[in-house]
């Protein structure tokens, strides 16, 4: 060996090898116990930064390990390649999407390449591609058979000038987060999967997910949003009635006002005649579409001059309004208000000066004139509230539900926060939906046999909207029933469809099917997932449906996807801005100075890596200054993997040093013949071995880092023996996961055979795992003036005479012998003076 690794040159050898011997292929008949690790495959938007690096180091650490202990691994790679970024690049540069992305797709797996990750790229799939989307086309037309999929009128968010629908989180205070137009409502009869009907199954199965953050949990069981309350009906002044759902029955005596939503059916009508009431739909409109924008903004109302009559006193009536935030999705679209005990309420009422009544008391305060500058919302008994008075709230519930269904005017309900799931597009860069509209058979599957219906590639976006409706030639089809004039739907499928099933086809990759049901099942589910909590919601959730829905039609015997699942902290980086308020990328800055300009930057908070604050590390320079491992071991060793790692130059550097300390440790010298063990090295070394193996399966990667230090630091010190020689060999295979190409150089140097990334992880002898001497800490009168080092398990009498030798007692008690001598076994003597 030579006292120097050269990263570069054993990078790029190694990765050569692991190609050349398809290493890393998984083999679905190996005969081994298998094992799929996998990490949410990326999106391909141009380079890789360290936030990918240090998802897919975790990944590859655990998939060695795996490995080494026996198993055939699945450790895969694909590309989430369809999606509006593509379309937006098309739009801004002048360039096709498919381009765009297999041209991005190319310079991200050359990057990860260059890291040494141990993937089966035999098995890389796009999601762009037709022998993938082709397979998701027919599985959108078994579960159409399957009445798992059905088209309806629903309402969207649509952008006016760039002409598609909008995500709630792509409408900003009211405009296209593009365009910057005003966001109109629009009724367009849109796709949907029933991911309701498995609502129940999907809330009770989280009980099973024991290997899932806790807080992951809890995000889907609140989006699945399971609500038992009431359901019933207010007669109204104008000879109607209005359904409600709440989950608060108790509070029905504290009720002041009654809303519905801008789309329900009492709005529309008034609006149709009236043209205030149109004027504020129209207003709602334009207000925030997301949860979270509608509980923060200002909640405002329009009095309909309908009244509503108190199921329990017909003289006592409420005002109806419409309401900015009540969502026609959730319960039947209106419901009625306390102000008392709801935030939102309370703040409506302070508004309009509507009476807020207190029914719940938290046993200092019964007066029914509520005085408070918030709803109280915590437990309490009933008062003012008649029959109920004196009652809990449960008791209450279930009295007012049970009068409800004995007087015939409502009944017990549960529902749901989840809805269906749309999955219909307006934009070219996704699967094409596999329907065919025909005006005399109507929506029309596209028979398997016409599978792929594949994109056209002769497309333009110099005009908004989607280029799909406007082609000459692709939509105009032959309807497959009838044969006569028809056209294909030109709604492309929701991207959370394309990864709601690729880890399955990962596993099964058949030509002539989406995935074989026995070679799926013997990899999944996949053991460990891992990627970041911005998927906790959709992408799980969807991924978990998809799966449910293939059980519910015999397409395969799980349920659950992942039973293991991991999200890790994100590698965070400082932002700049320019003076004139542009984000600056790090290599634009120094020293504070934006180096274009000359011009002193403004340095904003340490986010997590963004290519749109531009605060991103792109890994290639790093890598070709400091090779793979270094990169890899900072990745690792500066954080809990679960805990945000920020950037930093001078830990990758650290990283890069203990690589050659490491590398100069290997090339230590051999024993002597004849020369004896190190038992204490030995024990040490064992309980590394079981230690570093602990913490990889546990993903604790910062503390099998500590370990090595610690066994490194450890063997420096020994002399030369056969224990050293063996402490040095295993260590080599410890790092092999966490530092591969450092691993393979030490080994093939040292002379071993075959490849490190073939061989078991070292053996643990159980018998070393033990102490068999422990420290001992000696007090005089509580304070410690001395340690002793005893065989475990001494008796009280040799520990003390060993403790009341000791020098420096010796001269702590001149001569005089303690009044009392306390013995704790195998911790501490405490000597009373």
């Amino acid at each position: 060996m030579t006292t120097r690794f050269d990263a570069l040159t054993a990078d790029a050898a190694w990765q050569k090898v692991w190609d050349d011997r398809q290493t890393f292929a998984a083999r679905d008949n190996s005969g081994k116990p298998q094992s799929y690790v996998l990490e949410m495959f990326p999106y391909p938007s141009g380079k890789i930064h360290m936030g990918h690096v240090r998802n897919y180091t975790m990944g590859d650490v655990l998939a060695r390990f795996r490995r080494m202990r026996g198993y055939e691994v699945l450790h895969p790679m694909g590309w989430d390649a369809f999606g509006m970024p593509a379309e937006n690049a098309a739009m801004e540069q002048g360039v096709h999407p498919g381009g765009w992305t297999r041209a991005n797709i190319a310079t991200m797996k050359a990057q990860l390449k260059r890291l040494g990750f141990a993937l089966d790229w035999s098995r890389e799939l796009a999601t762009c591609e037709p022998d993938y989307y082709g397979h998701e086309q027919s599985l959108f037309l078994d579960l159409l058979a399957a009445g798992l999929v059905y088209r309806k009128e629903s309402s969207v968010n649509w952008d006016p000038v760039d002409m598609t629908v909008l995500a709630n989180e792509q409408v900003i205070d009211g405009r296209g987060w593009r365009s910057g137009a005003l966001v109109e409502k629009r009724k367009l009869s849109q796709w949907f999967l029933r991911i309701t009907d498995f609502a129940d199954d999907l809330l009770d199965g989280l009980g099973a997910l024991e290997h899932w953050p806790d807080k992951v949990r809890l995000m889907q069981e609140n989006w699945i949003g399971k609500s038992q309350g009431l359901k019933f009906r207010f007669d109204l002044s104008d000879g109607e009635t209005v359904e409600v759902f709440t989950t608060r029955p108790d509070t029905i005596f504290g009720a002041s006002f009654v809303a519905v939503a801008a789309d329900h059916p009492i709005a529309q009508a008034l609006a149709a005649t009236n043209a205030d009431a149109a004027a504020f739909i129209d207003r709602c409109k334009r207000g925030g579409t997301t949860a979270a924008e509608i509980e923060t903004q200002e909640k405002l109302g329009f009095d309909t001059r309908i009244t509503a009559a108190h199921p329990f006193d017909a003289t006592l009536r409420l005002p109806v309004y419409i309401a900015n935030f009540v969502l026609i999705e959730y319960g039947t679209g209106a419901v009625f208000g306390v102000p008392a005990h709801d935030q939102r309420d309370f703040e409506f009422a302070t508004k309009y000066a509507l009476p807020i009544r207190r029914v719940v008391s938290d046993g200092d305060h019964t007066d029914p004139a509520f005085d408070g500058t918030e709803a109280y919302t915590g437990p309490g008994t009933l008062v003012n509230s008649h029959f109920l008075d004196g009652m809990d709230i449960e008791d209450a519930k279930r009295a007012v539900i049970t009068r409800a269904e004995a007087g015939g005017w409502g009944h017990g309900s549960t529902v749901y926060r989840l809805r269906d799931w749309g999955v219909s597009r307006q934009r070219y860069w996704g699967t094409p939906i596999p329907i065919i509209h025909c005006a005399a058979c109507g929506a029309v599957p596209v028979p398997k046999d016409q599978l792929p219906i594949i994109l056209p590639e002769d497309v333009s976006f110099d005009i908004p909207g989607n280029p799909l409706d406007r082609h000459p030639t692709w939509k105009h089809v032959a309807c497959p029933a009838c044969g006569g004039d028809a056209v294909r739907e030109t709604d492309t499928l929701d991207t959370f469809a394309d990864s709601s099933w690729y880890f399955i086809r990962f596993a099964s990759q058949p030509k002539d099917k989406p995935f074989d049901k026995a070679v799926a099942e013997s990899w999944l589910p996949v053991g460990q997932y891992i990627g970041g909590v911005e998927h906790a919601i959709l992408h799980l959730l969807y991924a978990r449906f998809w799966t449910r829905a293939l059980k519910h039609m015999g397409m395969l015997d799980i349920a659950e996807p992942f039973t293991g699942l991991f999200t890790q902290g994100m590698v965070t980086h400082e932002t700049y801005k320019s003076a004139d308020g542009r984000w600056l990328s790090p290599d634009e800055v120094n020293d504070g100075i934006e180096t274009a300009t000359g011009t002193p930057i403004v340095p904003g908070r340490v986010e997590k890596m963004s290519k749109s604050k531009k605060n991103t590390v792109d890994p290639t320079g790093i890598v070709d200054r400091y090779g793979a491992d270094a990169v890899r071991w900072f990745m690792l060793s500066d954080s809990p993997p679960e805990r945000d790692l920020p950037w930093s130059e001078s830990g990758i550097e650290g990283a890069w040093r203990f690589i050659q300390r490491l590398w100069r440790l290997f090339d230590g010298d051999a024993a002597e013949p004849g020369q004896g063990g190190d038992p204490a090295l030995d024990r040490k070394l064992h309980q590394t071995i079981h230690g570093i193996g602990e913490d990889i399966g546990s993903l604790a990667f910062n503390k099998a880092v500590a370990k090595v230090y610690e066994l490194a630091t450890a063997i420096e010190r020994a002399a030369p023996s056969p224990s050293r020689d063996n402490a040095v060999r295993d260590l080599m295979l410890m790092v092999a996961p966490m530092a591969p190409h450092l691993a393979e150089e030490a080994w093939a140097a040292s002379g071993q055979d075959g490849l490190i990334a073939d061989a078991p992880w070292p053996a643990v002898d159980p018998t070393l795992l033990v102490e068999d001497e422990v420290t001992i800490a000696i007090q005089v009168n509580g304070k410690l003036r001395d340690t002793l080092v005893m065989p475990k398990g001494a008796a009280r009498d040799t520990v003390e005479a060993a403790a009341l030798a000791s020098d420096k007692i010796v001269r702590l008690l001149d001569g005089k012998p303690p009044r009392k001598v306390i013995v704790v076994p195998d911790r501490l003597v405490n000597l009373v003076a």
